[in-house]
C-alpha cells in the first residue's frame, strides 16, 4: 500500500494531509512532521492492515510564495 501525502510550510509548521484519505497532521520541523505522519498512517489503517503487510509513505512538498512586495501604480 501506498500512502502519499502533500506537505507545505507556513506560520511556522508544516502540514500535510493525504491524497485520497482522511489523515491530516503537522510539526514544528519536518523531523517532526515525519513522525507524525508515520503515527497517523498507523492509526489511521489499524484495523486494515494485516501482519507484515508494508506500507509505504511518500512525501510531495509544495512551496507556498508570499507576496513580498508591491507595485504602486505611478
Amino acid at each position: 500500500m501506498i500512502v502519499r501525502f502533500e506537505t507545505t510550510y507556513g506560520d511556522g509548521y508544516w502540514s500535510a494531509s493525504a491524497i485520497g484519505y482522511s489523515i491530516f497532521t503537522d510539526g514544528e520541523t519536518f523531523e517532526e512532521l515525519l513522525k507524525n505522519i508515520e503515527e497517523a498512517v498507523l492509526l489511521y489503517f489499524e484495523d486494515e492492515v494485516e501482519p507484515n503487510e508494508q506500507i509505504t509513505i511518500q512525501t510531495q512538498i509544495t512551496h507556498q510564495v508570499h507576496h513580498v512586495a508591491t507595485s504602486s501604480g505611478c
